[in-house]
């Protein structure tokens, strides 16, 4: 017979709990255990409601009921030959045995040994440790092993907070768990604690005034979390234990970044909005890149393929953040003029949604009506390479072409890695890579993993991600964005692929960044499929809960230019220093001799022309070179080095100003 510890050990298979960002349970795979919980710690309704309804004299017989066992005799004897159950009676102590030792097969032998055994448990533990034993570990349905798995299970809370009525209702179940499970059939369950509580009283531990003020109807249940739509998020958060702790089979506690209501609100937002036969997909991240609602597609049940993370999609429009924010670091402006007018780039002419061309326009203007002539001019000005170069920086992994055309969103993506770019501007300019786990712990609370804090890295300067910002809340203003509005301030921006077979919106309000895409999963035409509007209506739909309780915040869009944006084009490109003094490679003033020195100077040659004081200082270019560092000390004959640095580029001439409002949704 093992011993009291061994037995507590809880059996192959490992369990793990998810939780949501407020430490609420919302789904457990595997058998559920729970914690275990001594009988000091259980409350004595619990302990009372246990052995009232399956063994009243548990604490008097040795591990079997005479009494019962003859009854059950009778029973089987009578019904022998008919195919029926042989009849119960068991006590805790037997039902201990069978659940440890043997199965639950209705024959004579098992019977036997079951009775065996009871009496050998009886022999060795206390009825306060076989009672603690069996409170732990019979099995409630739904998973749930031992009354802390069950009491949270479809309570919410510990079983150190049962109340009389949720006691009932769980000692209720260990009858037929499934048949009267809370969660499955509410009002067998409520039947069945009534039963219970007459139980209770007919064993004197309770009187009937207690069991008449219990009413198991008003039980509170565990609210529904929402599985269905939890388990995309699921699905991609749990693969990463592997690379967060080491294997084991101990039960886990995985506490996520998931916010349950902001999950609900995204799983309703995508079934209301998502046209019939298309399918949507939303991630929600916080500043810091935690996940908060992740909707992989319409119903889980119906497919699991989770299109936020795994599916690859054309991004269209919304891949012009690359194109401008690529514009802005190289010198470009917001209110810079440019000329929506026809263009022909290495044989590709792209055209505008409206079929028009609304001549000279702002830069602002162009991006709010996502104009796509003069995307494809910029993208030619500053580089093809570049763009792509910024999607890089912005975590785009997949694939990225450099023909022309790419500048309108032809290299697929994913929806979480287009909303974490998004995110990135939304927390000017530095990096967010989304997590979803926060924090792992054993059963009993034994720390195995805590994520660190991260900063993120810079990945375009402060002035450059307000110029984006200040574009993007243009779009959503004024622009082809205008369905996303929530009533406080939101930068977004629309996308919409040929023939309408993908629609995108990827915004941010207030510290929480959404993608929403939509398309068919063959990636056919979708009639009147069009970023600005089921996708911006989602996003809308699910912004305005996402972001009820956060206080209204203004975004930054005050471009502060770089000094070199500021001078003038010469001093820009050469970086003429003020007053004719000279500086180093570190920008250090170099202090002027009275003479130059002339190195290596041969003693026979004639001495050097007389200077007046006018005249200055007579320089060396050999002595300038090694000021500067662009040469060693004493290096006579070696080659000039080459200035190092960044090459400054001259922002572009502006051009002559006109205003025209560009028609059509050019998206």
């Amino acid at each position: 017979m093992p011993s009291f510890e061994e037995l507590k050990k809880s059996p192959a298979g490992q369990t793990i709990r998810l939780r949501a960002a407020d430490g609420t349970v919302f789904l457990s795979l595997g058998p559920n255990y729970g914690r275990w919980l001594s009988l000091s710690e259980t409350p004595q309704v619990m302990q009372d409601a246990m052995v009232a309804v399956e063994d009243r004299r548990f604490r008097y017989h040795p591990g079997v009921d005479p009494v019962g066992m003859a009854r059950a005799a009778a029973v089987a004897a009578q019904n022998y030959g008919s195919g029926r159950r042989m009849q119960g009676a068991s006590t805790i102590t037997q039902q201990l045995a069978r659940n440890i030792f043997l199965s639950n097969s209705y024959t004579w032998t098992r019977k036997l040994r079951e009775a065996v055994l009871a009496m050998a448990l009886e022999w060795k533990f206390s009825k306060d440790e076989l009672l603690e034993l069996y409170l732990n570990k019979v099995y409630f349905g739904g998973g749930s092993y031992g009354i802390d798995a069950a009491s949270n299970s479809f309570f919410g809370h510990s079983a150190t907070q049962m109340s009389l009525s949720e006691a009932a209702v769980v000692a209720g179940l260990v009858k037929a768990p499934s048949r009267y499970s809370p969660t499955a059939d509410a009002q067998a369950a409520l039947g069945r604690a009534g039963v219970v509580l007459d139980v209770m009283v007919d064993a004197g531990v309770i009187t009937r005034a207690q069991a008449d003020s219990a009413e198991p109807a008003n039980v509170q249940l565990a609210k529904e979390t929402g599985q269905n739509s939890a388990r995309y998020f699921t699905d991609w958060a749990l693969p990463q234990l592997d690379m967060l702790i080491d294997e084991g089979a101990e039960a886990l506690d995985v506490y996520t970044t998931i916010d349950l209501g902001m999950q609900r609100a995204a799983t309703a937002s995508i079934q209301a909005n998502t046209p019939k036969g298309v399918q949507g997909a939303l991630v929600s991240l916080d500043r810091d890149g935690a996940v908060r609602a992740m909707v992989g597609g319409t119903d889980y049940v119906t497919s699991n393929y989770n299109r936020a993370t795994q599916a690859l999609r054309q991004p269209g429009s919304a891949w012009k953040l690359f194109v401008y924010m690529a514009a802005l670091e190289a010198g470009h402006k917001v209110d810079d003029q440019v000329v929506d007018e026809p263009v022909t780039i290495n044989g590709w002419s792209p055209r505008n949604s409206s079929g028009r061309f609304s001549g000279a326009i702002s830069l602002r203007t162009a991006f709010a009506y996502s104009v796509n002539t003069v995307a494809a001019k910029l993208g030619d000005e500053v580089g093809f390479s570049s763009v792509a170069n910024m999607a890089r920086r912005f975590g785009i992994t997949t694939p990225i072409n450099t023909q022309p055309s790419m500048v309108l969103g032809s290299a697929e993506t994913r929806v979480i890695d287009m909303t974490a770019a998004f995110a990135a501007v939304s927390r000017k300019g530095v990096s967010v890579q989304p997590y979803g786990i926060t924090k792992v712990t054993t059963a009993d609370g034994g720390l195995l993993y805590q994520r660190p804090a991260t900063g993120g890295q810079v990945l375009v300067d402060s002035w450059v991600a307000a110029g984006i910002t200040d574009l993007l809340q243009t779009a959503v203003a004024t622009g082809t964005g205008r369905a996303a509005q929530i009533g406080r301030p939101v930068a977004g921006k629309t996308g919409t692929t040929s023939s309408n077979k993908d629609g995108w919106f990827l915004g941010f309000s207030s510290g929480i960044t959404t993608g929403v895409w939509m398309g068919r999963d063959d990636a056919k035409p979708v009639g009147g499929l069009q970023g600005g509007r089921a996708p911006a209506k989602a996003f809308a739909d699910y912004m305005r809960v996402a972001v009820a309780r956060r206080p209204v915040e203004a975004f930054d869009t005050e471009v502060k230019l770089p000094e070199w944006q500021l001078e003038e084009e010469g001093d820009a490109y050469f970086g003429a220093p003020e007053d004719g003094a000279l500086v180093d490679e570190n920008g250090m003033p170099i202090e002027l001799p009275a003479t130059a020195p002339v190195p290596d100077a041969d003693p026979a040659a004639p001495p050097p022309p007389s200077e007046t004081p006018d005249d200055g200082p007579v320089l060396n270019q050999q002595w300038i070179e090694e000021q500067t560092g662009r040469r060693a000390q004493g290096d006579n004959g070696g080659q000039t080095k080459a200035p190092s640095g960044p090459k400054i580029v001259a922002p572009p001439a502006v051009r002559a100003p006109a205003q025209r409002t560009p028609q059509g949704d050019n998206d």
